[in-house]
């Protein structure tokens, strides 16, 4: 396959994520995904600052892992893409990186009841998700992360697990690819869901460490990543690619 066809793809399935993350309500208008570069990993490819339902091959960007941008598109980028080239520079085997605003992760960002993963589904979020609060570093800001240097402080946070909360704001989501990034953010998401559920109920059972290992290596294979990308691709509408 060339190098055009490989960005190309790239491309392709970046916008098709983006779909799919606003079709199952884990990103909103505010939120975004984005892809390492396939031929060179000292960039990333991101959408301008657009709504994710809405966000087409025309709408993605190139830059470099600092946020700059390559190229003199005058079209604004997300102030936030320092998230995305952090996290890419603190972890060479991450290619994917999501940023979002899920309602149901939130209340973990705003307590010490800790996310972790309660169902099955849930493993390839990790043993824990840590929360990342601003204020100690940073004081009084705009709750955005849109400086790199706050950008590394949240990657320092993240670590080496597959997702972090963000006090009072969100979550980030690190992945190995398009497809798994979907898996990991959308399954973070009913996590949640399912974790504040069960909290009238009483204290949630969560998985074992050997039980999230085991479940999450057969999750984040070959076939069911596939499986669950035909799924959501048909959701959003792309059904057939």
């Amino acid at each position: 396959m060339s190098e055009t066809q490989l960005r190309d793809n790239a491309i392709r399935d970046l916008v098709i994520a983006n779909r799919i993350l606003a079709r199952e309500n884990v990103i909103d208008g505010f939120g975004h995904v984005s892809v390492r570069h396939p031929m060179n990993p000292d960039r990333f490819l991101l959408s301008r600052s657009r709504s994710p339902e809405i966000v087409s091959r025309d709408d993605i960007m190139e830059f470099e892992l600092d946020g700059t941008l390559v190229s003199d598109d005058p079209r604004r980028p997300y102030a936030e893409r320092y998230i995305h080239g952090a996290i890419y520079m603190a972890r060479p085997e991450i290619n994917s990186v999501s940023h979002h605003h899920a309602h149901s992760v939130i209340p973990f960002s705003l307590s010490d009841i800790p996310l972790r993963p309660a169902f099955h589904m849930a493993s390839v979020t990790g043993h824990g998700t840590p929360v990342w609060d601003s204020q100690p570093e940073f004081g009084d800001t705009n709750m955005l992360v849109d400086t790199l240097e706050m950008g590394h402080s949240l990657a320092r946070m993240l670590g080496n697990n597959a997702t972090a909360l963000l006090r009072g704001h969100g979550a980030v989501c690190a992945a190995t690819n398009l497809r798994a990034i979907c898996m990991v953010s959308i399954y973070m998401r009913d996590n949640a869901e399912l974790i504040l559920n069960t909290l009238p109920l009483g204290q949630p059972k969560y998985l074992s460490p050997g039980e999230i290992e085991k479940t999450a290596v057969i999750l984040l294979s070959d076939m069911p990543l596939a499986r669950a990308w035909d799924y959501w691709t048909a959701r959003a509408g792309f059904q057939g690619l």
